[in-house]
């Protein structure tokens, strides 16, 4: 079990908590993740790690509340505990030799996977612009975090409610046709997004690194449910990733996975829904 020693509220459906994890935080590097169970009971989920603080012996993961899981880790409160919670996976991370200007490119509650990036490409000495897009004012994470590990932080909203009007890819098109010589672009969010600005970068020759999100259970690559095709060749994002090559993903095969279960996942959220409601109205009476 891991202890909660801070939760933050982000924004109306997205959390950070800092949890006690020694081993964990001196070994984790950007890129890797975790997999956690709220309970005895829960399932097994993977959550990108978003910071570490080997000092404090301290991980922290940031996640959005979309279903029963995320839901019930969401209840919890500093001082409580994670029953499960194993890493590092997954492979970090890793640039080509010679790379010297990085742009990072994130999507929503991808940011929050993203800023790692950002953070450690920074403390690295690399030249590190950032491009944060999110569909409105109220919804945007790590401005300040952001800022703290990158030359320039570019923010877009879909609907123009704070700084730049538009979508990430408009953003990363304008500052490559302006000059801007990146050697590598990581873009890290929605499937859709990721797909849209590799199709941004490939016609520029510059190297796209993409985290995916498949389903996943053991995260040992045993169960072969986070299979992804890269390049023609199937590959498991848990031990081979879950850093890829944007230019060989097979977006649209992963999309239409990932939606594979979304039906019994709104049938489990409505009947724990009901069994609380039911709960608190036999407290009640």
């Amino acid at each position: 079990m891991v202890k909660i020693v801070r939760k933050r509220e982000l924004n109306a459906t997205v959390t950070l908590l800092e949890v006690e994890a020694p081993l964990i935080a001196r070994k984790a590097k950007a890129g890797q993740f975790i997999i956690l169970r709220v309970d005895e009971y829960g399932e097994r989920m993977p959550l990108t790690i978003a910071d570490t603080d080997p000092a404090r012996g301290t991980v922290t993961i940031i996640f959005q509340k979309v279903g029963l899981t995320t839901e019930l880790l969401g209840d919890l409160k500093e001082g409580e505990s994670i029953r499960d919670f194993v890493g590092p996976l997954g492979l970090p991370t890793e640039l080509p030799e010679g790379t010297k200007r990085v742009c990072v490119v994130g999507g929503g509650v991808g940011c929050a996977i993203a800023y790692p990036q950002a953070k450690s490409c920074h403390a690295a000495g690399l030249s590190v612009d950032v491009i944060a897009g999110f569909r409105s004012k109220d919804i945007v994470i790590l401005e300040e975090e952001f800022k703290a590990c990158c030359d320039n932080l570019y923010i877009t909203t879909d609907d123009g409610s704070y700084m730049e009007k538009g979508f990430v890819t408009d953003k990363l098109k304008a500052l490559i046709e302006a000059g801007n010589q990146y050697d590598v672009v990581i873009a890290i969010g929605p499937v859709p997004m990721m797909k849209f600005v590799c199709k941004t970068t490939e016609p520029y020759g510059i190297k796209t690194i993409v985290s995916l999100n498949p389903i996943m259970i053991d995260g040992t690559g045993m169960c072969g449910g986070c299979r992804v095709t890269v390049g023609g060749k199937m590959k498991f994002a848990c031990v081979d990733g879950p850093d890829f090559d944007g230019h060989q993903v097979d977006f649209d095969e992963l999309m239409s996975r990932n939606a594979v279960y979304k039906s019994e996942e709104a049938e489990e959220a409505a009947r724990h829904a009901c069994r609380m409601e039911q709960l608190a109205e036999e407290l009640i009476h």
